[in-house]
C-alpha cells in the first residue's frame, strides 16, 4: 500500500486546492446487476436490479450509497457535480469517530495505537486488516526496543511460520512463503499471546483517497484509515485541525 499511498500524496495539495473530484464510484458489495466488488462505476450511468439484487458503492465524497432491487436509475443524482473536499474529510472523520466506537475495536485496542502509513500492519493486536492487491502484509510493531520472536499460523494450523523482530526492527515484509498465497485469516502468536489477524484486499481500482478511506473503515481496518486520514489533513490547504485518534 505504501506505493499506492505515495501516487495519493503527491497530488493531493492541488487535488484539495481546486476541488476536483472524479465523478466515477467504486463497487464495495454487489449481489447482482451485473457488477463486481472494485468495479468502477460512472456516477451518471443508469445501474438496473431486479428484486432481491443489492450494491453498496462509494463517492468520491467518502460515503457509502446503497441501493436495493426494484431500481433503474442512476446511483447518484448530482453525480457530475465536484465534492468539497473539506467535507468530504469531515464526513469521513465522523464515520471513523462511529467505527471506533464499536465493541470489536474498543476491545482490541486498535483504535489506540497509531501506525506510520497505511501500509503498516500491525500485528501486536487482533482485527481486520486490508492489503493491495496481489501485495505482501508489510508487518508492523509500535515498539522495536527489543528483538522480539513471534509465530503465524493459518486457521487450520496446517503450517507454522517462526520469524523474529531484530532489536530496533519496527517493518518487516512477509517472507516468500507459497503456503501464505490465498490465506486471509491467520494466528499471530506474539509474546504468549495470540491474536486473529484476517487480510481485506484493496482492489486496483481503488486509487482515489476518500474512497480508500471510506473502503478502509468499511472493512473495518481503523488504524490504516486514521494513518491516510492524517495524511489527507495534513495536506489540506489551509491546514485544518489536527484529527483526533481516540
Amino acid at each position: 500500500m505504501k506505493k499506492k499511498l505515495l501516487l495519493y500524496v503527491l497530488p493531493l495539495t492541488l487535488f484539495l486546492h481546486f476541488g476536483i473530484v472524479s465523478a466515477e464510484l467504486i463497487v464495495l458489495q454487489a449481489r447482482g446487476g451485473g457488477l463486481k466488488v472494485g468495479q468502477s462505476v460512472s456516477a451518471t450511468k443508469k445501474i438496473v436490479l431486479k428484486e432481491g439484487e443489492r450494491v453498496t458503492l462509494i463517492g468520491p465524497d467518502g460515503k457509502s450509497i446503497k441501493l436495493r432491487g426494484p431500481f433503474d436509475d442512476v446511483p447518484v443524482k448530482d453525480g457530475g457535480k465536484g465534492t468539497d473536499p473539506k467535507k468530504a474529510l469531515a464526513a469521513l472523520i465522523a464515520t471513523r469517530d462511529a467505527r471506533t466506537s464499536s465493541v470489536g475495536v474498543v476491545r482490541s485496542g486498535t483504535a489506540d495505537v497509531n501506525t506510520p502509513d497505511p501500509a503498516a500492519i500491525d500485528i501486536t493486536r487482533g482485527g481486520p486488516r486490508c492489503l493491495d492487491e496481489g501485495a505482501k502484509p508489510e508487518f508492523w510493531r509500535p515498539d522495536a526496543t527489543n528483538e522480539q520472536p513471534f509465530v503465524m499460523y493459518p486457521i487450520d494450523r496446517s503450517w507454522r511460520a517462526d520469524l523474529l523482530w531484530e532489536k530496533g526492527q519496527s517493518r518487516m515484509t512477509m517472507p516468500d512463503l507459497s503456503k501464505f498465497d490465498g490465506v486471509t485469516t491467520v494466528l499471530v502468536n506474539i509474546d504468549q499471546q495470540e491474536f486473529v489477524i484476517s487480510f481485506s484486499v484493496i482492489p486496483k481500482s481503488v486509487k482515489d483517497p476518500f474512497i480508500l478511506t471510506a473502503w478502509l473503515l468499511e472493512k473495518g481496518c481503523v488504524q490504516q484509515a486514521n494513518a491516510l486520514l492524517r495524511t489527507i489533513a495534513s495536506n489540506q490547504t489551509p491546514p485544518t485541525e489536527p484529527i483526533p485518534v481516540n
